[in-house]
């Protein structure tokens, strides 16, 4: 008779274990399932806003999810002089000083 409440509690254990165990089996099967072409964009969207946080992020994906060209941020000073130094490559002295400076310029 002192055994109920231990029986009821094996019992749910046992319920609930098993609940789980064919929560993880199924599991797998949803995971291999393709993606929707709308869950595919989002991923592939979310990618392209990687590292943008807060409004940022959610209007960087919002304008990618509309197909709205996304605002290209303007280059940094390391890109405009990687840039600019290929297009001068070759140029020595005072011809690549210059052409550097004409080109750094024009990009601004």
């Amino acid at each position: 008779m002192s055994h109920a409440p231990i029986t009821i509690a094996l019992a749910l254990g046992l319920a609930f274990t098993g609940g789980l165990a064919q929560a993880q089996a199924s599991a797998p099967a949803a995971a291999s399932k393709p993606l929707t072409p709308q869950q595919q964009k989002m991923s592939d969207c979310a990618k392209a806003n990687k590292g943008k946080t807060g409004d940022d992020y959610k209007n960087g994906v919002k304008s990618c999810m509309s197909g709205e060209a996304a605002a290209s941020a303007p280059a940094t000073q390391q890109q405009k002089m990687s840039d600019c130094s290929k297009a001068n490559k070759g140029k020595k002295g005072d011809e690549y000083k210059s052409a550097m400076s004409a080109c750094l310029s024009a990009s601004k």
